[in-house]
Order: C-alpha cells, then sequence, then structure tokens
C-alpha cells in the first residue's frame, strides 16, 4: 500500500514509533507500563508508536534509559532527527537518510532541472533563493542539505547512478551564465566516473512529461523504493503497482535518449555556447 509522505517508513518518527513498539514488545511491557515509565497516559504511547504524535526529548531520553539503547537504538538520536530542519520536509529527508544514502542503484529522470546528486553548490543556490518565501537561512540549510547528499559519490562503493534528464535543461538558464557554465562543466566531469551515467534526452519524449522521478534498489532484500516529485509534498512508496508503473515510465523516456557518449558530446557543445 502507499504510505503518505508524513508517515514514510523511512521518516525518523515513523521509525521511533516502530522501534518503541519493537522494545515494548520484545520486553512483554504494556502501552500502560511504559506510560508510567513516562509519565504520560496509555494513549499517549499508543499515539507515539502510530507516529501521530511527536515525541519530546523526555520522552526519548527516558525510553533510552529504559530500553538501554538495545540493539543500537537511540531514541535521543531518532528524536534530534525529528526536530532537526536542514534539507527541507521530512517527507524528503527519509527519502536522502534511509533510501538514497543505502541504495545499490539510484535511476533518476528530470525533465526540468539538473538532479540533485549532481548539481554545483552555486546552482542549488540560485534554485533554492527564488522558493516562495524562503529565508536566507533556510536557502543555506538546503544547499547544505543537497551538498551533503552528494558524499554517496565519493564513497569507497558508491551507488550505481543513471541520470536521464531532458534536453532543454542544458538551455535552462539558472543563474548566470558563470553558474552554467560551471554546472555543465561539472556534468562533464562526475560522468567520467565509472558508476555514473548521464543520457540527454530528446525533448519530443512526451512519456517525460509526466514529472521527475528516482527509483532505488536497495540491498538485503529490501523492495525497491520510487521518489516522484511534486510542488508540495514528494510520494515516497514501495507499492508494488505505483513502483511498476514508475519503472515502466523509467524505460519509455529511457528510449528516447542518446547514447551516452552523443549526451556528453551535447553538453559540451551547450556549455561553449554558455559564454
Amino acid at each position: 500500500m502507499s504510505v503518505a509522505p508524513s508517515l514514510d517508513p523511512g521518516s525518523p518518527r515513523v521509525r521511533f514509533g516502530a522501534e518503541l513498539r519493537r522494545l515494548r514488545e520484545t520486553a512483554q511491557l504494556s502501552q500502560a507500563a511504559v506510560a508510567a515509565r513516562l509519565g504520560c497516559t496509555q494513549t499517549q504511547v499508543s499515539r507515539l508508536e502510530m507516529a501521530t504524535r511527536t515525541p519530546s526529548r523526555s520522552d526519548a531520553e527516558k525510553l533510552d534509559r529504559l530500553f538501554g539503547e538495545a540493539d543500537g537504538v537511540s531514541f535521543t538520536g531518532l528524536y534530534q532527527r525529528i526536530v532537526s530542519r536542514p534539507g527541507g520536509p521530512v517527507w524528503f529527508r527519509s527519502w536522502a537518510e534511509e533510501i538514497e544514502h543505502t541504495a545499490l542503484v539510484l535511476r533518476s529522470w528530470d525533465p526540468l532541472l539538473v538532479p540533485g546528486l549532481l548539481q554545483t553548490e552555486a546552482y542549488a543556490r540560485c534554485l533554492f533563493s527564488r522558493e516562495p518565501r524562503i529565508t536566507p537561512e533556510e536557502a543555506d540549510e538546503r544547499v547544505a542539505a543537497r551538498m551533503g547528499r552528494q558524499q554517496i559519490l565519493d564513497r569507497d562503493a558508491p551507488p550505481l547512478i543513471l541520470v536521464l534528464m531532458d534536453a532543454g535543461v542544458l538551455r535552462r538558464r539558472v543563474g548566470d551564465q558563470e553558474v552554467m557554465r560551471e554546472q555543465l562543466g561539472h556534468l562533464l566531469e562526475v560522468a567520467q566516473r565509472p558508476a555514473v551515467s548521464i543520457q540527454v534526452v530528446d525533448p519530443e519524449c512526451l512519456p517525460g512529461l509526466a514529472g521527475a522521478f528516482m527509483i532505488a534498489e536497495l540491498p538485503n532484500g529490501h523492495p525497491v523504493t520510487v521518489h516522484a516529485d511534486s510542488p508540495a509534498q514528494g510520494q515516497v512508496s514501495t507499492d508494488p503497482d505505483i513502483v511498476t508503473a514508475i519503472q515502466n515510465r523509467y524505460e519509455a523516456v529511457r528510449l528516447w535518449a542518446y547514447p551516452e557518449r552523443i549526451s556528453l558530446k551535447m553538453i559540451e557543445d551547450v556549455k561553449r555556447e554558455w559564454t
């Protein structure tokens, strides 16, 4: 079943509740017994487990003392992730922290912009600074979070990253000419890495008009997970029907992609135009 972004299984608040339920049941404690130790009601413990109540720092610290950080679970650490703001909304932080960070393969389609994992700091800053009603501090946080995501590219065993990008992205001005020239140069540079493939897609590709998305293949038998963009909130899902639909759309877009060698030549040619 599809999961609403605020209740995504990768979100720290949902994991807080799931770990609380798991450790409570392992210790053979009732919700009432845990409530007595937290100094709250059984209903409040139930809401914590269902992720419909945000825990307090006191809740987290008491649970760590109660369960002794069993199995490496730190409720205080999960609490800190719940209340921290960098990187934008919780639904996307769950993707960046729990899905993208552990993926073996990441496939993406971007009809409008350079994908976040391949953006330069200047390009990202231009995008975030023009978000509606955003403060300079919030823009700085989002830029820092985006740059932090890119650390997966520098791991000893990075994920295989397969990027499909509309040809119009190369000429869609973000910032000034220097920003665009630097961004396209960065694409050419990162494409030399063995774990990164960039293909430019013909702008007549109609299946791509539905919007941007990412597909993550995960280790240890975890289900394929997809993230689909929207202006208000993204959707992160493992629903087989949704995953299949996104995978089919990816393949439909890929049929319109130029070979990698030709794609990189196109990027190089357009880079020279930004002078």
